[in-house]
């Protein structure tokens, strides 16, 4: 008997193709067909949730399906994928599909994302500001962490908590991974031109013009050109980002780590991730 998790998969799947049966009717198959696969890729922690959104709102203004599917990273019951897995679920994209998810450039994820048709963008944020984010997302959000338990009952100081999270911490059955080891899989994504790399402060600070970047890097990776006028195109992106619809959204300022970073946690940042915060632009030096 097939079980709740499996008719959930297979009503998400003709939920799906639903719409990409609506989108043809709308704007033509031959659009369709010619739409690019537009994947948002993000480091953990780093705006994933506002860089799909936008990429959602692409649907208003032209033959693109949102599939209403979970992370390629995780099953419709939240179980994580293997690499073959969440491979298997890129190749099951077609032309307009949209979707996102938090792949390292490895696992042969490179060779698909940067395929002609595709139009796949990676979203960053400051290091700094990642570590504050985990902070609270480990420690007041996400109760079924496995670091939950430690976070709220052994390292009860946020600077306790934020050493760990710029160290790395083991359990007998699990990893923290340092504020290093969290980057380093996905920076070769930014020697990829395929690859549109966005900030997330661009996309918080500087929106319009970031939209803009993004609104051309799509229509250059595929056969579909925009057929209303750009800021109209624009205004339908902008209003498509919605925050607090997102379940992990807390507050997404720009800079917090100045709150919580003392000279202590400055030195043991610099100590363990070298030319991080250089090679990603957010410090000429390490006098910071």
């Amino acid at each position: 008997m097939p079980t709740f998790d499996t008719l959930d998969e297979s009503a998400r799947w003709l939920r799906w193709q639903w719409r990409r049966w609506q989108t043809r009717r709308r704007w033509g198959a031959e659009a369709l067909r010619t739409a690019p696969r537009l994947f948002g890729n993000a480091i953990p922690k780093s705006g994933s949730h506002l860089l799909h959104q936008v990429l959602q709102g692409f649907a208003a203004i032209g033959p693109f399906v949102v599939p209403g599917m979970p992370p390629v990273n995780r099953d419709a019951a939240n179980r994580k994928r293997s690499w073959e897995e969440m491979a298997e679920q890129l190749q099951k994209m077609q032309p307009g599909d949209i979707r996102y998810g938090y792949l390292p450039a490895e696992h042969g994820f490179v060779e698909i994302l940067t395929s002609p048709g595709w139009a796949s963008l990676l979203i960053y944020r400051d290091p700094r500001d990642v570590a504050v984010s985990l902070m609270h997302y480990i420690t007041d959000r996400q109760l079924e962490h496995d670091f939950h338990q430690v976070f709220r009952e052994q390292l009860t100081t946020p600077k306790a908590r934020l050493r760990a999270i710029i160290t790395g911490m083991d359990l007998p059955h699990s990893h923290l991974r340092s504020s290093w080891e969290q980057y380093v899989n996905y920076l070769p994504w930014l020697d990829h031109p395929e690859v549109l790399s966005v900030r997330f402060e661009d996309l918080v600070l500087r929106r319009r013009q970031t939209l803009g970047q993004i609104l051309d890097f799509v229509q250059q990776r595929g056969g579909w050109r925009l057929t209303l006028p750009r800021e109209e195109a624009l205004d339908a992106l902008e209003a498509s980002i919605r925050p607090q619809r997102s379940g992990t959204f807390r507050k997404g300022l720009p800079g917090e780590w100045k709150e919580w970073f003392d000279d202590d946690l400055k030195q043991l940042f610099k100590a363990h991730t070298g030319d991080l915060l250089i090679r990603l632009g957010y410090e000429q030096d390490h006098d910071w």
